[in-house]
């Protein structure tokens, strides 16, 4: 039996394959491989962490696959930003995707901070 109910992962398997597709149209406007490859990492890193701190076997262990999510969200969205400021994807396409790496950083920070407070 798992820590999250599932919608919340579906929800971040969705923002993985959102990912996923905004990875192929910068690989279409050639956009240099390593970006093409940060984003990937990082955006389907939220996914495949969330899924482990899911399963996680301490507390401490939770917190810390926590803090790893928070930070993959923060570099997600670092990449997104510069994606739309080179122009190789529109930035009104990304909008949405950047809202959710927010909104996803908010739910998982309260969860933190919920999880740390109890242990208190």
């Amino acid at each position: 039996m798992g820590r999250f109910q599932e919608e919340l992962l579906e929800r971040v398997e969705r923002f993985a394959d959102r990912v996923l597709d905004v990875a192929r149209a910068i690989e279409q406007a050639e956009a240099p491989r390593r970006v093409v490859d940060q984003l990937i990492g990082s955006g389907t890193s939220v996914g495949a962490n969330t899924f482990e701190a899911d399963e996680a076997m301490s507390r401490a262990d939770f917190c810390r696959i926590l803090a790893i999510i928070l930070k993959e969200l923060n570099e997600t969205r670092f990449w997104l930003r510069l994606i739309a400021r080179r122009g190789w994807v529109p930035p009104s396409r990304l909008e949405s995707l950047e809202h959710e790496a927010r909104e996803l950083k908010l739910v998982f920070g309260a969860i933190l901070s919920r999880t740390r407070a109890n242990d208190r």
